[in-house]
């Protein structure tokens, strides 16, 4: 998604949680998002190979304790964005939504129309993707 923002396409870029003045340079292509969408897709690239090397016989060249930690790092990254630990995640949108946790008052409606898409979509995803993350970085000691 990221790749495909980079190059120009608007998918889900008006779904990402930021507050409405970052919105507005995100979706206005602002150099430095294209610039971090642009990083943000060289890290998916660099994910995809670190998970490849973890279960394909060519990955053996790869040192193991590299690819393991890389592994457990992003999965406990993950695991905590989508629990909300980092802010955003299933009890943060949920004390939002809930009214516990009271949203900027200048964009009520936007942050709770962001903390459902982000209950929806984006800690779901989070959470299994690190999950994977996590059992990659489980069974490669055992391989």
């Amino acid at each position: 998604m990221k790749f495909a923002q980079a190059l120009g396409a608007e998918a889900l870029a008006d779904k990402d949680p930021l507050p409405p003045e970052m919105r507005e340079r995100l979706l206005s292509r602002d150099p430095l998002f294209v610039a971090s969408h642009w990083v943000l897709a060289a890290a998916a690239v660099v994910g995809i190979i670190v998970a490849l090397a973890a279960v394909r016989p060519w990955g053996a060249a790869v040192p193991r304790r590299l690819v393991l930690t890389i592994a457990w790092v992003l999965g406990l990254f993950m695991i905590a964005r989508a629990i909300g630990v980092l802010g955003f995640g299933f009890v943060g949108d949920t004390l939002l939504l809930a009214g516990v946790r009271p949203p900027p008052a200048e964009h009520a409606a936007l942050a709770r129309d962001l903390a459902r898409w982000d209950l929806l979509l984006w800690s779901p995803f989070f959470l299994l993707w690190g999950t994977c993350w996590m059992l990659t970085g489980w069974t490669l000691p055992q391989r």
